[in-house]
């Protein structure tokens, strides 16, 4: 588990007139698993890139942990990326290195109640199921960071609440620090331990919360819905980033 420090003091695409973000600082300690709750289009994706190093036209810091070598970053992207021609199982494999047993594709592929299918080919598995072996593929690489790229977006509610529930099993059972991406509060409040919500043009952090609903009642709809509301009576401005 590893410490995250997020220091953006501006980025800016070329045919933009203004940054996409500016002077934005977030630290995420060792373990947490913090959720990035703004508007669609605000420069969430952008965010996540850079610190997964597919973006470095920047002005600023990532910093992750205390490595010397360069972190393993598991993203978990919106689309599930799975290769067609290849099996469920071949696709994890895919990310494997050299030192790492196939064997520990097993015990992963139970918790997400994909045995069943792990010779399938994507073009069998409905959209739930990929999400799930795209989540496999992130953790298998045993990443110091886990981003998540809004992963249950375009999933109807049950399916959503059955795949965010196997992901925190997962989540406990190997933890990591994770940066998870969504616009939907209801998700974040069942998922974070912390919430920072984020503005656009540019994008900066708006504040930070701690959740406290302990995780044993966060599947009470109740519950989560009854945060989510006093969140926006205490913060209205929370309102627009919805």
């Amino acid at each position: 588990m590893t410490p995250v420090h997020i220091h953006i003091n501006s980025k800016i695409y070329p045919t933009a007139q203004k940054p996409t973000i500016a002077n934005l600082d977030l630290s995420l300690e060792a373990g947490e698993f913090i959720c990035l709750v703004g508007a669609s289009g605000c420069g969430k994706t952008t965010l996540l890139n850079i610190i997964a190093g597919l973006d470095t036209d920047y002005d600023g810091e990532i910093s992750v942990g205390s490595q010397h070598t360069a972190p393993k970053i598991g993203y978990i992207f919106q689309n599930p990326r799975l290769l067609p021609w290849r099996t469920v199982r071949e696709n994890i494999e895919l990310v494997l290195d050299k030192q790492q047993s196939p064997e520990l594709i097993a015990p992963l592929l139970e918790v997400m109640q994909l045995t069943e299918v792990q010779h399938a080919y994507p073009e069998r598995l409905s959209l739930g199921m990929s999400r799930r072996v795209s989540i496999i593929r992130a953790f298998a690489v045993d990443p110091d960071v886990l981003l998540m790229d809004e992963p249950f977006v375009s999933l109807d509610a049950p399916t959503a609440r059955q795949v965010r529930e196997l992901l925190l099993k997962l989540w406990q059972q190997r933890p990591h620090t994770v940066l998870f991406v969504t616009h939907d509060l209801r998700e974040a409040i069942a998922l974070a331990d912390r919430l920072v919500f984020l503005s656009a043009g540019p994008m900066n952090v708006i504040c930070e919360i701690t959740v406290p609903i302990a995780r044993s009642e966060r599947n009470n709809e109740s519950t989560v819905e009854a945060f989510r509301q006093q969140l926006l009576n205490e913060y209205p401005a929370i309102k627009q980033l919805l």
